[in-house]
C-alpha cells in the first residue's frame, strides 16, 4: 500500500506533466507555427463594389390641386385614395360673390354696348353736319374721340366680364390629371385664402405603377455612381424582399448640411402590385464595380501584421514598387473601373512568415479583388494570431486576436 507521501509526489509529478504539455502547446515555443495563425484561403469567385444611401419613394407625378380664388368649401367629391380622371370634379368653393361679380360686370358690358351706339350715332351726325358747315373741325374731332373711348370702354367691359367668369369658374375645383388622391388638407366649411400664396387642396399621384428614389449620396461616393447602373433597395414594409430599379439621374445641384456634401440620385422604380406606398424610407445600394472569376482574398488578411512578439522574422517588407509581376487572377470586367491600391499579405513557409505583395481592384468589404501578385488561388493567407494570456488564477488560456 502506498503511504500519502508517495500519493502526494504521483500527483505533483503529474500535474507538471500536463502544465508542461500545455505551455508546450498553447506558446508554441517547440510546437507547429500553424497552431499560432488564424488562416483563410484565396479563391476566385465574383466580386461587387456598391455604395449605399437611404432615400424616399416618391410619385414620378405628384401635382398639387389649389384654388386661384378665395371662399368657403362648399362641397366635397373625393377623397384619399379615390381614383380621380382628368377634368373630374374634386370640390366646390361658395360662389355667391363670385357669380354676383360676374352679373355686375356682364351689366357693365350691356352699358358699355348702349354707350358706343350712342358715340358712333353723334360721330355720324357730326361728319353730315360738318360737310355742311354747320359745326366745326374741333366739335367734329370732339366726337370722334368720344367714339374711341366708346370701343375702348367695350374691349374693358369684355375684358372684365371675362375675368370674373373665369373666376367664377374657378370656384369648382377639377383635377388637372388622372391618378389617386394622396392627401386632402381641406374639409367642408372650410375657408380658403388665395390672396398672398395659392393653398393647396389636395394632393394627386398620376401614376403609383412608376415610382422614383430620391436618395442622398456623400460627394465621396457620387464619382462612381452613373445613369443606368442597377440599384437593389429594401423598405422596411418588406424587410426580407428585394426591389430592383435603375439610377435615372444624377442631379448636379449638391446639398450642404454642417460641411456635409451630398448629391441626390434619382432612381427609377417599377411598382406594378403598388405595394411600395409614397414616403416610405428606402435602404438603397448601388452596383459601381464587378468582377467575375478573379481571385479573392480576405480583407483580414490584408490589414494582418505580424506581431512584435511573435518570434517569427517575416522575410522580405510588405509593400513596395510592383513591377513585372504576373497576374494570378482572370481578366477584369470592363465595367469595373475601381483605382488599384498596393497591399500585402503573409503566407507560412517552411514554418517562416513570408509576405507577398499584392496589387489590388475592388472590394465588397468583406473581400478584395487581386490584380497581380505572387498569389494562387487555394494559397492560405493569415488572417490573426492566437495571444496567451495569463488567467487570474496563475493558469495560462488562449484567445484569438484579429488584425
Amino acid at each position: 500500500m502506498k503511504t500519502p507521501s508517495a500519493q502526494t509526489f504521483i500527483i505533483v509529478i503529474s500535474i507538471a506533466i500536463v502544465g508542461g504539455i500545455a505551455f508546450w502547446y498553447f506558446q508554441g515555443g517547440s510546437g507547429s507555427p500553424e497552431r499560432q495563425y488564424q488562416f483563410a484561403t484565396a479563391v476566385n469567385g465574383e466580386i461587387l463594389q456598391s455604395v449605399s444611401a437611404n432615400g424616399t419613394l416618391n410619385p414620378v407625378t405628384l401635382v398639387n390641386v389649389g384654388t386661384q380664388v378665395s371662399g368657403s368649401v362648399k362641397a366635397l367629391y373625393v377623397d384619399f385614395n379615390d381614383h380621380v380622371t382628368q377634368g373630374q370634379i374634386l370640390a366646390e368653393l361658395d360662389d355667391a360673390l363670385l357669380a354676383a361679380q360676374s352679373r355686375q360686370s356682364e351689366a357693365s358690358l350691356i352699358s358699355a354696348r348702349a354707350s358706343l351706339d350712342l358715340a358712333e350715332s353723334n360721330e355720324k351726325r357730326m361728319r353730315a353736319l360738318y360737310a355742311q358747315e354747320y359745326v366745326s373741325s374741333q366739335e367734329l374731332d370732339h366726337s370722334v374721340q368720344a367714339l374711341r373711348s366708346a370701343r375702348a370702354q367695350i374691349q374693358l367691359a369684355v375684358a372684365q366680364a371675362d375675368k370674373d367668369k373665369a373666376n367664377l369658374s374657378y370656384s369648382i375645383i377639377r383635377s388637372p390629371v388622372s391618378g389617386v388622391v394622396v392627401d386632402r388638407q381641406v374639409d367642408v366649411g372650410q375657408t380658403v385664402a388665395a390672396s398672398f400664396q395659392t393653398p393647396t387642396l389636395f394632393q394627386i399621384a398620376q401614376d403609383l405603377a412608376k415610382m422614383q428614389i430620391d436618395s442622398s449620396f456623400s460627394e465621396a461616393d457620387i464619382g462612381n455612381i452613373k445613369v443606368g447602373q442597377n440599384v437593389r433597395f429594401t423598405v422596411d414594409a418588406f424587410p426580407n424582399r428585394y426591389f430592383l430599379g435603375k439610377v435615372l439621374q444624377v442631379r448636379l445641384n449638391p446639398t450642404s448640411i454642417s460641411n456635409v456634401v451630398t448629391y441626390n440620385v434619382v432612381v427609377s422604380v417599377d411598382n406594378p402590385d403598388h405595394i411600395l406606398l409614397p414616403g416610405m424610407t428606402a435602404y438603397v445600394t448601388i452596383v459601381v464595380a464587378q468582377s467575375e472569376n478573379t481571385l479573392l482574398v480576405p480583407n483580414a488578411a490584408l490589414r494582418f501584421r505580424p506581431p512584435a512578439a511573435s518570434g517569427q522574422s517575416p522575410r522580405g517588407a510588405p509593400g513596395g514598387i510592383l513591377s513585372g509581376m504576373r497576374s494570378s487572377s482572370a481578366p477584369r470586367q470592363p465595367q469595373a473601373q475601381a483605382p488599384t491600391v498596393q497591399g500585402a499579405v503573409y503566407v507560412l513557409r517552411n514554418g517562416e512568415l513570408v509576405p507577398i505583395n499584392l496589387k489590388l481592384g475592388i472590394t465588397d468589404n468583406q473581400n478584395t479583388e487581386v490584380l497581380e501578385g505572387e498569389l494562387q488561388a487555394g494559397d492560405r493567407v493569415i488572417t490573426g494570431t492566437y495571444m496567451t494570456t495569463s488567467g487570474s488564477g496563475g493558469g495560462s488560456g488562449m484567445r484569438f486576436r484579429p488584425w
